[in-house]
């Protein structure tokens, strides 16, 4: 396991290199689990010598579909944000009945389209952001009951 600490336009972001095996590696960004797939092949020698800039460019580059776990609240669980970005669009209206693993917004972090998806089936109770919204890592999204 091989730890990273970056500081990317003012954010910071610790990256953990949990596993690689041929063209994929399993990586956690602030606690939060990625799975990274790679063009190449790489040498696990290879991997430990290589310059910090290089995995940088690896991790940043893949877009992974974000399923969030939910904190639950009275009025329901919530659906948190897993990194600071701007809210593309909201894919879901107050009252839809969602099946775990829809699509229920996009958030674009780091120039990057992010699909935040519902970990469970329910009922979406409240959405908490719009269009155009700049939110925070951990800022809550979507009330789903």
């Amino acid at each position: 396991m091989k730890q990273f600490k970056y500081t990317i336009n003012g954010n910071y972001y610790i990256v953990t290199v949990n596993k690689v095996e041929d063209t994929m590696a399993e990586v956690e960004v602030n606690g939060i689990p990625y799975k990274v797939f790679m063009d190449k092949r790489v040498n696990k020698q290879a991997t430990v010598n290589r310059p910090v800039q290089a995995l940088t460019s690896t991790v940043i580059t893949t877009a992974p579909v974000i399923t969030r776990p939910t904190i639950v609240t009275s009025g329901g669980s919530s659906v948190k944000s897993p990194l600071p970005g701007v809210i593309l669009s909201v894919d879901c209206k107050t009252g839809d009945a969602i099946k775990k693993g829809q699509k229920l917004l996009i958030l674009e972090a780091m120039k990057m389209e992010n699909t935040i998806s519902s970990d469970r089936d329910g009922v979406v109770s409240e959405i908490k952001v719009s269009k155009g919204d700049s939110v925070l890592e951990g800022a809550e999204l979507v009330i789903i009951k």
